[in-house]
């Protein structure tokens, strides 16, 4: 909790690489974000949102995408307005996914990785992947809504070996 007790309201996640070397081929790390229903908080997302994408309401936005990590500061920033979402959402989770087009890539092979969760200037949690440098995949956030309807975030990098089709569709499933 944070504030007076309102919870989690709106949260930036940001991402950030620096450019492949020259002569290899870039590395493009994309963030996406599922949203679960209250009545299948672990269950298949009810819907996802990543490049080329938003959600259907409006309250998830990515708003910058890179494809190759040569912008400037953050490379790939999303917006989540946890106190806009329908109540019929009770969790949110966010991941980051390397795009395996040019080979088997891993955290490891992504040079200057960073991570930043904030809401307004309150960082909430910063991370290298440096827990998770054999994956290729990583759920970075979790956002659940409480009985009184306030989000509380729950933090933390947990890698996965699998691509990103697959890291998509299990990313919400139960922690052991």
């Amino acid at each position: 909790m944070n504030g007076l007790g309102k919870g989690i309201r709106k949260v930036e996640v940001s991402l950030r690489w620096d450019p492949s070397p020259a002569g290899k081929p870039p590395s493009d790390l994309d963030l996406v974000a599922g949203t679960y229903l209250a009545s299948d908080p672990h269950g298949d997302a009810a819907y996802l949102v990543h490049f080329d994408s938003r959600s259907p309401d409006g309250t998830i936005t990515l708003n910058r995408d890179s494809e190759d990590g040569k912008g400037f500061g953050w490379d790939e920033v999303m917006t989540l307005e946890l106190d806009r979402l329908d109540a019929r959402y009770a969790r949110v989770v966010v991941g980051v996914v390397i795009q395996q087009r040019s080979g088997a890539r891993t955290f490891a092979d992504v040079a200057n990785v960073g991570l930043r969760i904030r809401e307004g200037y309150t960082v909430l949690a910063e991370d290298d992947f440096g827990g998770v440098l054999g994956a290729t995949a990583a759920t970075v956030a979790e956002f659940v809504r409480g009985e009184t309807g306030t989000w509380d975030f729950r933090p933390g990098v947990r890698g996965s070996g699998t691509d990103p089709a697959t890291f998509t569709r299990t990313m919400g499933a139960a922690r052991n």
